[in-house]
């Protein structure tokens, strides 16, 4: 493996890291950086195939979908229907007439680049600021918004001082990542049956391991949460998050394989783009946030 691409993983996993344990406008902030990079290249890719969407209108909406997440998750999913009606209404009053293909790239760059990332801000930042009772410290208390700069947590280094919902996005990223790493290291060693002709450095040995790899760490986080029914939440947990991280990577290698593209830029040396290196994290944000606040709460709170 290149040094270049290993001094790059090493970089961002520790700016991740700063991210998460700082939480607030912090990471809502370094989120809405990697959004906005990540959906420039998204349009540099729709418009390498003549398109024309609304991509400086988009941008913007993403970013005000970004800042309503960190105040109120719930506004949302309001705001995106919205957001969704005004760019199609900007489209109209262009100097040429906008088509089917211009319109339905920036509804999916607000969808993709926007909407979907913004799971991981109710995750870290809305779960702490209107915890649902699962997570709640106190059931009975009223949740207190709190998304001013505040210092990192005292004892950042310990983990029993985080907060449920720094935990629970810890263990989503902890599950993404030991899927990309057991998927890599088992495709480049012992892979050797092609997992799909969109990404042909891909095995199935290589995501097999990968999954297996992620449901480990969920079992581990649910049994250091507790979580209801933690003997199989977790596992459960880590295997749909394997699953879906590599779904999301094949999804984001179609489209660079529609646009002619081998990377989506070269931001990240030994790595390519933005969305080389989050497309695992799109489609995951939302399976964990309702995971996590609609399903678990259904399970009994222990098996035996």
């Amino acid at each position: 493996m290149p040094w270049s691409r290993i001094i790059s993983a090493i970089v961002a996993i520790a700016l991740a890291l700063g991210m998460l344990l700082a939480g607030s406008w912090y990471f809502t902030a370094g989120f809405m950086v990697i959004v906005l990079l990540g959906e420039l290249e998204y349009f540099r890719l729709v418009r390498a195939k003549g398109i024309n969407p609304a991509g400086k209108t988009t941008l913007v909406i993403s970013q005000l979908l970004l800042i309503t997440a960190t105040f109120n998750p719930t506004l949302t999913d309001a705001f995106f229907p919205i957001g969704g009606t005004f760019i199609c209404f900007y489209l109209l009053f262009q100097p040429t007439f906008a088509s089917i293909a211009d319109i339905s790239t920036s509804i999916l760059g607000l969808f993709y680049g926007g909407w979907l990332p913004s799971y991981w801000i109710r995750l870290r930042v809305g779960l702490e600021s209107h915890p649902p009772i699962l997570i709640a410290t106190n059931p009975n208390a009223l949740p207190q918004i709190n998304i001013g700069l505040d210092p990192l947590p005292p004892a950042w280094w310990n983990i029993n001082h985080f907060s449920p919902a720094l935990k629970i996005t810890l263990i989503a990223f902890a599950c993404i990542w030991a899927a990309d790493i057991g998927a890599y290291l088992m495709g480049k060693f012992f892979g050797k049956t092609r997992l799909s002709e969109i990404s042909p450095k891909k095995t199935v040995e290589g995501a097999v391991f990968g999954i297996l790899a992620s449901a480990l760490v969920g079992g581990w986080g649910a049994w250091y949460m507790q979580w209801n029914a933690w003997q199989i939440s977790g596992i459960l947990l880590g295997l749909l998050i394997g699953v879906v991280s590599l779904l999301g990577d094949l999804t984001e290698s179609m489209m660079k394989r529609d646009a002619g593209v081998k990377d989506s830029g070269q931001l990240i040396p030994g790595h390519g783009g933005i969305l080389d290196r989050t497309d695992s994290y799109v489609f995951t944000a939302p399976l964990i946030y309702y995971y996590v606040t609609l399903f678990l709460p259904l399970l009994p709170k222990t098996l035996f």
